[in-house]
Formats: C-alpha cells, sequence, structure tokens
C-alpha cells in the first residue's frame, strides 16, 4: 500500500492541529494532545454555509429505507471515470469535479465522515501520453505527409499501467486544490488487492484510514494502477469480493470501513430492467437481492474498468456487509450538483439498495395499476360506474361506527401535535358522512353521459366524419393534509370520469383514510376494478411523488397554501390543479343593506374559519363607518370572538385602533379577519386584484349597477352578490363534490367536480380516405358541416 498525505503532507497535519497540539520534532507527528472537540471546530473553517447535525448510528443491518439515509455519518462516495473525464474523453471534467468536492465539502463540514474512491486516473493518463505522442510527432513528418495523412497517423496502443502512473499525480494535484478552497485537507491511498488478503497492510491501511477520519481528512483511495497485476476470471474468495476495478475496491472498502452509506456515480441514471436507451427499459428505483436475474446488462461506461454488472456485484456484497448502497448519475448537468447531497437527505434519486422488500407495491406499480383500472373504468357503461359510486355512499353510512372509531384514534393521536383549525378539519362526525352520501349520490346522477359525449361533430367531407367526444384525464394524484373526508369525494368524481385515482394522504389520517379507501375499494369489486383507486402507503416523499412524470397526468393538492405551493415547485413536468391560498374578500358598499351585510359577514368568516373560502378581508366604503351598519358587524365579529386586524388605511381613521395587520395577503384559517377602508368600488376591485388571490370575492349591496360593474370587473374564479363566501363549493354548486377549487386560467377553474377532470379526443370515421385526394386537382373538396350532436340526458 502507498500512502501520501497531499497539501505538504506532516507539515500540513501538524498546522491542522494548531494550536492545540503542542510544537513537535518535524520527524515526529503528535496526535495524543489533540482533543475531539477541538477537531470538530476545524470544520466551521469550510467557506460553505452549512449546518452540523448530530450523528450517531452503530454498524450493523444496512438502512431499510432512503428516508434514513440522512443518518448516516461515515460515507464513500465512488467516482467513476465516465463522471470524472468529459465527453469528449479529452481531459477532465472540471465543472463536474467541482461540484463533486463542494457537495463531499458540505458534507463533511456536518460532522459526517467522508471518503471518496475516484476512477480517472488511467483515463486522464491516456489523454496526457496521446497528447505527448502527437506532440512528439516529426514536424518534418507532419510536413511531407500532408494533412490527409496526419489526421490518419495511427496512435500506439498505450499500457494501461503507464497511463495511471502519468495521470495519477495530476489527478491528485487537482483534487488537493479543489478541496483546499474549502480548507479541508485531502490524503491519497494508492492500494492493491494484496492490501486487503494480507493481514498487516489490511491493518495498516484500516489503521491509516482511522487515523485520517479523526482528524478531519478525506481519504481519497484508488488502486495503484501502475503496479497492479490484471484480474484473474473469477478469482473472488468465498465472502470476499477481489479488488479488479474501483466498484470493487469501493465495496470493499466500505465493509472493511463499517460505513454506513456507499454511493456509486456513474453516467446512468441508475439501475434499468434493461440496457439504458433501450425501448422498455425502467429505472428501478429499489433494488433487492436475488432481482438481478430479472436484469440485462448492457455494456461497461464509455470509459473506466466496470460495467453496470460490475456495480451491482459491489452494491450487492457491500450490502451483505452493512452498508447501504445507492447507484447514481454522476454526469448529468441538471443533478449532478446535487446529486450526493439528494442522496443523503433521502431523496429518490438512482437505485437504492435495500434488503427489507415493502409489504406491499411500490409507488410506481401502484401507478400502473391505477392507469390500467381506470382504462377499465371507462370501458363500463355509465350505470355501471353510477353503481359503483351508489354502494361507497351506501357503505359510508352502513359502516359509520367503524369509521368513527378510527377517525378518534386519528384525533387522539394529534391531539397536542395539531392546531384547532387542523382538527376540526380532521374530525368527521355523523352529520358529515350523511353529507358525503349525498354528494356522492349527486355525482352517481350526474355522471351517466360524462364519458364519451360527444360535444361536437363535423362532415368533413362526405363520408368522412369527425367527432370530438369525453375522455378520462388518465391518472390522478391528489395529496391532502387533515381531511379523510376528502377521499371518498375525490374517489367518486374519479370513478365517475374513469380515471384512475393515487391518493396520498397525510398520517394524522393514516387510521381514517386506510378503511374509506378499503371501503372505496369494496364498492370498486363489484365491477371487478378494485385497483383503480390506490393509497400510497410507502414512505415515498411527496417530491418524489411530483416527479412521477411518466405514470401521472394531473396533480391536484388539497391543504394548505404551503403545501400548494411546494407542490407546484416540485412537480416535474406534471400540471398542478388548485390553488395555493385562499384570500376571500367581502366588499360591503355604501348602498349595503344593514341586516344582510352583517349576516353574510358572519357566515363567510364564522361558519367555517379553516375553510379555503371563508373570509379573510373585509373592505368597508369609507362613507360607512361610524355608522349602525358598521357598528353592528363589529358588535358580531365581537361577540363571535373574532380578532380583527386593521389594514394601513382603516387604522388611521381610529384613535385606539385594533393590531395593524402584518401582510394585507394573510389567509389566516381561523377566526381572525382583517378589516380596510376603500373610497369606491373601483378602489375595493383594485385592492382585491392586487392583495387578493383570485379565488372568491363578493359584494353587498343594493345597487344593481354596482353589483354587476363589480361582478363583470373581479378577475377571480368565483364573484358573488349578496352571497357568502362558503358558497364556493362543488356540493352547493350541484357538483356533488369537488376534487379542490382552481384559480388557474387553463382547463378548469373554480370548484372542479367531474367536468374539470375530463378532457377529449377526436374520432374521424373514413372510407379510404386521402389527403392527396383534396388537392388542387383532387377529386374531393371540404364541406366542414357542422352536425347536430346528441342531447345530454340532464335527467
Amino acid at each position: 500500500m502507498l500512502s501520501q498525505v497531499c497539501c505538504s503532507g506532516f507539515q500540513l497535519l501538524r498546522h491542522r492541529l494548531l494550536p492545540w497540539a503542542q510544537p513537535t520534532a518535524p520527524s515526529r507527528l503528535r496526535t495524543d494532545r489533540v482533543q475531539p472537540s477541538a477537531i470538530r471546530n476545524v470544520r466551521s473553517w469550510s467557506n460553505i454555509p452549512f449546518i452540523t447535525v448530530p450523528l450517531s448510528r452503530t454498524h450493523g443491518k444496512p438502512f431499510a429505507h432512503r428516508s434514513e439515509l440522512k443518518h448516516a455519518k461515515r460515507i464513500v462516495v465512488k467516482l467513476g471515470s465516465a463522471v470524472v473525464t468529459r465527453g469528449d474523453e479529452c481531459g477532465l471534467a472540471l465543472g463536474r469535479l467541482a461540484s463533486i468536492v463542494e457537495q463531499v465539502s458540505v458534507l463533511q463540514n456536518q460532522g459526517r465522515e467522508m471518503m471518496l474512491v475516484t476512477s480517472g486516473a488511467v483515463a486522464f493518463g491516456k489523454q496526457r501520453l496521446r497528447h505527448e505522442i502527437l506532440l512528439s510527432q516529426s514536424v518534418r513528418q507532419a510536413l511531407h505527409s500532408g494533412q490527409n495523412q496526419l489526421k490518419e497517423m495511427a496512435i500506439p496502443v498505450l499500457e494501461a499501467r503507464a497511463c495511471a502512473a502519468a495521470g495519477q499525480s495530476g489527478l491528485m494535484a487537482l483534487y488537493e486544490a479543489m478541496f483546499t478552497q474549502y480548507s479541508i485537507c485531502a490524503a491519497q491511498i494508492l492500494v492493491t488487492n494484496l492490501d486487503f488478503h494480507d493481514e498487516q497492510k489490511r491493518r495498516n491501511l484500516n489503521g491509516t484510514l482511522h487515523e485520517l477520519l479523526r482528524m478531519n481528512i478525506v481519504p481519497i483511495v484508488n488502486t495503484n494502477d501502475a503496479v497492479v497485476p490484471p484480474a484473474e476470471p473469477n478469482s473472488d474468495l468465498q465472502g470476499v469480493i477481489s479488488v479488479k476495478d474501483n466498484d470493487s475496491l469501493a465495496a470493499r472498502l466500505a465493509v472493511e470501513m463499517k460505513t454506513d452509506l456507499l454511493i456509486i456515480l456513474s453516467d446512468v441514471e441508475g439501475l434499468f430492467d434493461s440496457p439504458p436507451g433501450s425501448d422498455d427499459a425502467k429505472l428501478i428505483d429499489i433494488f433487492y437481492p436475488g432481482d438481478q436475474q430479472s436484469v440485462t446488462f448492457g455494456t461497461k461506461s464509455r470509459v473506466g474498468m466496470g460495467g453496470m454488472e460490475a456495480k451491482v456485484k459491489a452494491a450487492l456484497w457491500a450490502l451483505q456487509g452493512g452498508t447501504s448502497v445507492v447507484i447514481a448519475n454522476g454526469t448529468h448537468p441538471k443533478v449532478s450538483g446535487h446529486v450526493i447531497t439528494d442522496i443523503v437527505e433521502g431523496k429518490k434519486v438512482g437505485t437504492f439498495f435495500s434488503e427489507v422488500k415493502p409489504a406491499g407495491p411500490t409507488v410506481e406499480q401502484q401507478g400502473e395499476m391505477a392507469r390500467s383500472g381506470g382504462r377499465t373504468l371507462a370501458t363500463l357503461e355509465p350505470e355501471q360506474r353510477a353503481e359503483i359510486i351508489h354502494h361507497l355512499a351506501d357503505l359510508l353510512t352502513d359502516q359509520r361506527d367503524e369509521i368513527l372509531l378510527a377517525n378518534k384514534k386519528d384525533l387522539e393521536e394529534a391531539e397536542g401535535r395539531l392546531a384547532a383549525p387542523l382538527l376540526k378539519r380532521l374530525s368527521l362526525s355523523t352529520s358529515k358522512l350523511n353529507s358525503l352520501a349525498i354528494g356522492l349520490r349527486q355525482i352517481a346522477a350526474s355522471s351517466q353521459d360524462s364519458v364519451g359525449r360527444v360535444l361536437r361533430r363535423t362532415r368533413i367531407a362526405k363520408n368522412l366524419e369527425l367527432e370530438q367526444v369525453t375522455v378520462p384525464i388518465g391518472v390522478l394524484l391528489v395529496i391532502f393534509e387533515s381531511r379523510p373526508d376528502c377521499l371518498p369525494q375525490v374517489a367518486a368524481l374519479a370513478i365517475a370520469s374513469g380515471n384512475g385515482l393515487l391518493l396520498k394522504g397525510g398520517k394524522e389520517a393514516a387510521h381514517s383514510n386506510r378503511i374509506l379507501h378499503l371501503l372505496t375499494q369494496e364498492a370498486l369489486s363489484i365491477h371487478g376494478v378494485k385497483e383503480a383507486v390506490q393509497l400510497v402507503n410507502t414512505r415515498e416523499e411527496v417530491e418524489d411523488l411530483c416527479r412521477l412524470d411518466k405514470i401521472i397526468d394531473l396533480i391536484i393538492p388539497r391543504g394548505s397554501s404551503q403545501l400548494v405551493r411546494d407542490i407546484q415547485k416540485a412537480s416535474k413536468g406534471i400540471p398542478v390543479m388548485g390553488h395555493s391560498e385562499g384570500i376571500c374578500h367581502m366588499y360591503v358598499d355604501s348602498e349595503a343593506s344593514v341586516d344582510k351585510a352583517s349576516r353574510l359577514v358572519r357566515d363567510s368568516k364564522c361558519e367555517y374559519p379553516a375553510a379555503c373560502n371563508a373570509l379573510e378581508t373585509l373592505l368597508i366604503h369609507r362613507d360607512l363607518l361610524r355608522t349602525p351598519l358598521f357598528d353592528q358587524i363589529i358588535d358580531m365579529l365581537r361577540v363571535e370572538q373574532v380578532k380583527i386586524h386593521a389594514g394601513p388605511k382603516f387604522a388611521s381613521y381610529l384613535t385606539f385602533s385594533p393590531s395593524e395587520v402584518k401582510s394585507l395577503r394573510t389567509e389566516y384559517g381561523d377566526l381572525e379577519l382583517c378589516i380596510e377602508v376603500v373610497d369606491s368600488v373601483q378602489d375595493a376591485i383594485d385592492h382585491i386584484h392586487k392583495y387578493g388571490s383570485s379565488h372568491t370575492d363578493v359584494i353587498v349591496t343594493e345597487n344593481e349597477k354596482t353589483a354587476e360593474f363589480f361582478l363583470q370587473h373581479i378577475d377571480s374564479a368565483c364573484v358573488f352578490w349578496n352571497a357568502s363566501t362558503r358558497f364556493s363549493d362543488g356540493y352547493r354548486f350541484g357538483l356533488g363534490a369537488e376534487v379542490g377549487i382552481s384559480t388557474s386560467r387553463i382547463h378548469a377553474r373554480g370548484p372542479v367536480g367531474l367536468e374539470g377532470l375530463l378532457t377529449t379526443k377526436w374520432l374521424l370515421r373514413g372510407q379510404d380516405h386521402v389527403v392527396s385526394d383534396f388537392s388542387e386537382h383532387g377529386s374531393l373538396k371540404y364541406l366542414h358541416e357542422n352536425l347536430p350532436v346528441p342531447q345530454r340526458n340532464t335527467n
């Protein structure tokens, strides 16, 4: 084993121990006086912002789930040749390496112990030697041979050991320079297979690595390819992996050092069930021992020694030794800048190797089942889909006691952890279940001609007719918080529209969601489409679900404004239907009725303050201040114990005002209300457009002209005149239920019921029609006649 501490060797080690270590002779390194706390303080020298996290783990079994990777303390990162070198193989990928070094430095400064196993010496040396050979060609020979022949000059086959010798020093010098930027020292360790088989050398290697880690130094390990003999086929000892390449080296090192996590970076996203690039290749999220029989391996990477088969073998060996493994892409420009930190944070990156198989299907499998079930559901007769929904409505009332018992468990577990508004959303009652059942029956009645309804018919030419018909969107992902009653509502709408459905509920409603999903599947079973609605119970993070663009066609968030914003930000290529906030306004005009105004404000704010359609800002016309109407509203709010926040203009009119509002864009979700003064209906409209969320806005007035002006000029999903904001609801609109309220301007807006879950496709029926027949000299002419559309069944 060759060991070289970079950054000026012993002198740098002495420098890293100062001022805690006493001066010693240059030939001897003293470490006996180094305090562990002092070593940890060195991490604060980094220029990168970081948070030190408590890390403690007894090495034994590997982590069972990705979410546990954040607890990894000792980590080995293996960089494949394709990661280290550029795509044209004409030099090192400097930007990529700098990013990797930065990520390793961040994790090191969090208190983790990082080790690198790096490829690239042979490839880098080969490039250097080839360049050197070309430069050494005789200039005279180049002139006499001509430019074309010069291009065809043969480069001799370069011996790998010579390439390694030429490339190793330059590669390590680069790492040294990069880690120095973050005040981190790196040490080079060159090993061969003998260093692991010879017991004394093995102990020496182990001791060296532990000492470097103790001093907060990042060991950079590589096979000593300048002297290593060629690997012998089938040379693995029983229970021991031979060091044939850097994949096997990384696995051996990880097990020897009892590391928690091994990250193998290559030029592919992870492990696929068939060679990447083939038509049916699918990325394997979690790989289990024994699954390799179902995988077809392709060729090795463009540079380097190993291929995916070698990586899988190394990963499984490390897994068996107690180290968790992730194989991921370290070359993709969009992810390489954070791939290592993403893996450690437990994000769904690459292929995670685990010994623990989940009890149920993966979310990808659930998505496929939902799509297949949804397609079958869409082919059922409308009466059959309606029958399923009717049966679910009956189950909600028949199994009321079991549902309420499960909900009671959720409420008991959430007590003290959830705020009062969220507890109210979580709670189910007999009246809620009865209302749910009524809403479901409305959906069943309205679904008779939803799927396959003809919207438009056109005769293109003789015997060539075109139809536009409604069809399901595909697979919906609905993510909801603290609202178990949302599950049967959304399920019924998905069934009626023939969509497959993935449901991701909050853990605070786990018991309620479980029984409601079981009842949904029981209802679906009467026509053999049980799998069309799936409840995601895995540890899948919401952000990971939002990346499944090949499985999910539409995401519908139901919950807090923060949840909606997070999903909109995390969604990768999947449209999101919903609203980020429900900042609903009510403008009380100077010609408003006293009794109507007080009654509408009470209902809008106090009936259910946690709802997204509850009133959050009350706009009062200036002329109403200090009038009986204004006093009546204030007295009512005081009786209802509503906390008032004064807007800037309102506060200026008062000698002793309530607390001034911090922001006019606030969704309180509780018994709190902002009151602001406006000068006119136009002033109210301008305020709503500036501070509102385009959800629901109301005018209270007896002047029809003023009301119509407001209705026409407010650009929100729902605009009301003399009606409570709480009417903004799918059930109250007669839609039966809603999957949410959308404030977007594409596809669906306002309460989204059955119609919002449908899209269209075009059906063209012809008789040997070709476009050339309609050319200038063709025999046919376009007619484009509108044909009558079958009347919709409204019963």
